[in-house]
């Protein structure tokens, strides 16, 4: 059997959790009654010239697949990889059973299903308290994670609350999605990364600057001697962020 002939079988006795502009998320396995497993299929782009779209696709598979191994290999909680096939545009990984951060937070909308989150899991219904968690100690889980992938120069891209589990069975803190991640090792592309969950925060869960503050707290501990770099950065981040707000 061909590699494109399994994987579409494979996606066909699987069930679609979500879809995003770039990808379909279904949730299936790899053998009939195993273990539940994330299906991140990157369809076709019509607009785009075919090989053109393979090439891409190809690419940003194996880019994705790389960020999570590196991330594996440094000690950062990301979902196992189950299976790859670039050329057809599937990546298989790990089902995290837990919740998103964004669905556990204060004032977070918990009747707000976010269509672009990779692993729905249908348990919005649990609460920190259900964890054994605080809302301080959730930011520090946050921060150490974050810090530990950008001391592996794994850039996320996308850094919100949603792209973020808390696994039900240990209350470990899961990085999620690393769709449009890429390797740096620029303090600037750090800072940006903190930005961007910054805002994030900001738009999710308001009355957020003490959770970011303690994100930033445990960041800085686990990172060390390279926080006071990276604390100017993110300042002078925000201070364009700013600036281009009152521009408009």
């Amino acid at each position: 059997m061909s590699s494109s002939t399994a994987s579409a079988r494979l996606l066909a006795s699987s069930s679609l959790i979500s879809q995003g502009a770039e990808a379909k998320v279904y949730k299936g396995t790899l053998t009939p009654g195993g273990v539940p497993i994330v299906l991140k299929y990157r369809f076709k782009k019509t607009y785009r010239h075919d090989s053109l779209d393979a090439t891409l696709t190809k690419a940003r598979v194996a880019g994705e697949a790389r960020a999570l191994l590196r991330c594996l290999r440094s000690g950062v909680n990301v979902p196992g990889i189950r299976m790859v096939d670039a050329s057809e545009g599937i990546l298989g990984i790990e089902w995290i059973e837990g919740n998103s951060v964004k669905h556990l937070l204060p004032s977070g909308a918990a009747e707000d299903v976010d269509g672009d989150e990779e692993v729905p899991t249908g348990l919005h219904a649990y609460t920190l308290e259900d964890y054994g968690l605080s809302a301080d100690t959730l930011m520090g889980l946050i921060g150490v994670e974050i810090a530990k992938m950008h001391l592996a120069d794994i850039i996320h891209g996308d850094l919100t609350t949603s792209n973020m589990m808390v696994r039900k069975a240990s209350s470990q803190l899961v990085l999620i999605d690393f769709g449009l991640s890429y390797h740096s090792t620029l303090v600037e592309d750090k800072a940006v990364d903190l930005y961007v969950l910054e805002r994030a925060f900001a738009s999710t869960h308001p009355d957020s600057e003490p959770m970011f503050a303690s994100v930033l707290s445990a960041y800085g501990k686990q990172v060390g001697k390279e926080w006071p770099a990276l604390r100017r950065r993110l300042d002078e981040v925000r201070l364009r962020g700013r600036k281009r707000s009152m521009v408009g």
